[in-house]
């Protein structure tokens, strides 16, 4: 391996060793890089978290808020039909007393006028 009388070897060690520390700092540049990349990406990824918490305890209070609207709705239900039932109960006494007075007035009608 010769490079002739007047090949410099010095030189070309010289060159090949610039060659390497500069790959190195580009390598060291893409690697920093690469850290500072890494570090934003976490730091988005805890907002991301800490924003997806927040948004959880919120739909965890508006679930509750919901399932106890839903328990008041079944409760007003139960006393709607209550008082549609007392209603119908009503309804059905009044007319039954209603038929009772047409009877009683039928009854002196007959009474009073038919069976002199």
């Amino acid at each position: 391996m010769s490079g002739g009388p007047d090949f410099d070897w010095e030189a070309h060690n010289r060159q090949v060793i610039l060659e390497g520390t500069a790959v190195l700092e580009r390598t060291g540049d893409s690697i920093a890089r690469s850290n500072q990349i890494a570090i934003e990406t976490e730091n988005i990824g805890n907002e991301v978290i800490n924003e997806l918490g927040e948004q959880r305890e919120a739909l965890l209070r508006t679930r509750d808020r919901l399932e106890n609207a839903n328990e008041q709705l079944l409760n007003t239900k139960s006393i709607l039909n209550k008082m549609r039932r007392n209603v119908v109960y009503n309804k059905f006494i009044l007319i039954m007393i209603i038929i009772i007075e047409i009877i009683i007035l039928l009854s002196l009608s007959y009474l009073k006028f038919i069976k002199k």
